[in-house]
């Protein structure tokens, strides 16, 4: 499975602008830029919180479809949000589980301007 083109074909994540930009073994990155129609205040450009959920559980189920090779529903995500969102983002995905019906993927979403960590999650998937 062309784990990239896979993700890239996907309808919301395209229309976020979402991009997987590294996949490898139970690893993936992505990123996401910012502009006003995803900002959640309208005098100054903010990620809306579902942006950053978005982001990191795009890329955590890239990260767990890396090991897999099949697509992976999500059955549970839990994000902090740590700081406010205020220009482009990246987020980084480890699997720390793989079992045979479930995975579970840990994401860390950070500012690109300043490495800021915006945002911690956990998210579960079906992987059978």
């Amino acid at each position: 499975m062309d784990i990239e083109e896979f993700f890239e074909s996907m309808p919301f994540a395209r229309l976020l602008g979402v991009e997987i930009t590294d996949v490898e073994d139970g690893h993936a990155e992505g990123y996401i830029e910012m502009r006003e129609d995803l900002s959640w205040n309208a005098d100054r450009v903010m990620a809306h919180g579902g942006v950053t959920f978005t982001l990191a559980d795009t890329v955590g189920g890239a990260a767990l479809v890396s090991r897999v090779d099949q697509p992976v529903p999500t059955i549970d995500m839990r994000i902090d949000y740590l700081s406010a969102g205020t220009g482009d983002l990246r987020a980084e995905a480890d699997v720390v589980r793989l079992g045979g019906d479930v995975g579970t993927v840990d994401v860390d979403v950070y500012a690109t301007t300043d490495d800021t960590l915006i945002a911690t999650a956990r998210g579960v998937y079906k992987t059978g």
